[in-house]
């Protein structure tokens, strides 16, 4: 696998005309979020899940007006949000399916679900369908062993699934009733 260099140093970053943190935004955190961490840099983490939750991914505008806000470097907050696999540069679908694939879950049949997932979905691991409703992830332990296998629909955990229980957690995706991310 070759290297290939990124243009970093040149590269454009897509702004919108109105900030991501709005003055109502930064004081809500201010009050209720950095008050509970020695350091702003501790505060990095929940504001950035908030970010996630509202924009379906953290857009890097969005890590800009972090960093400032939190008085860090912009690095800092990229190099968060790109260790983290639960966060996203890009906009993931209305449902977001998460597979385990820890040893239990693959021991535990996984890889069927995965499977079909991919087959009825017509989507591979990291994509997103064309109409946005549905990205597919494939993540490490969700630490539910004991009840494998497991996989997270949005944000709930589902355990000791099968491909039926799958199929019913789709449909309810589909027909607009499962929580969203």
């Amino acid at each position: 696998m070759a290297w290939t260099a990124k243009p970093s140093a040149t590269q454009r970053i897509e702004r919108r005309a109105e900030p991501y943190l709005t003055d109502a935004l930064k004081q809500k955190w201010s009050q209720e979020i950095l008050s509970k961490y020695a350091t702003k840099h501790g505060a990095l983490m929940p504001i950035l899940h908030e970010i996630q939750h509202a924009h379906r991914h953290i857009p890097y505008q969005a890590m800009i007006e972090v960093a400032q806000f939190l008085e860090i470097k912009p690095a800092d907050v990229l190099d968060t949000v790109t260790f983290y696999e639960e966060f996203t540069t890009e906009k993931v679908g209305e449902c977001v399916i998460g597979i385990c694939q820890s040893i239990a879950c693959e021991v535990c049949g996984h890889q069927k679900l995965l499977d079909h997932v991919r087959r009825r979905l017509d989507l591979e691991p990291h994509e997103t369908t064309d109409d946005g409703k549905f990205t597919l992830l494939t993540l490490e332990c969700l630490g539910s062993c004991d009840t494998a296998p497991v996989a997270l629909f949005n944000e709930t955990l589902h355990e000791n699934l099968t491909i039926e229980k799958v199929d019913a957690l789709i449909d309810q995706a589909k027909a607009g009733k499962a929580k969203h991310a």
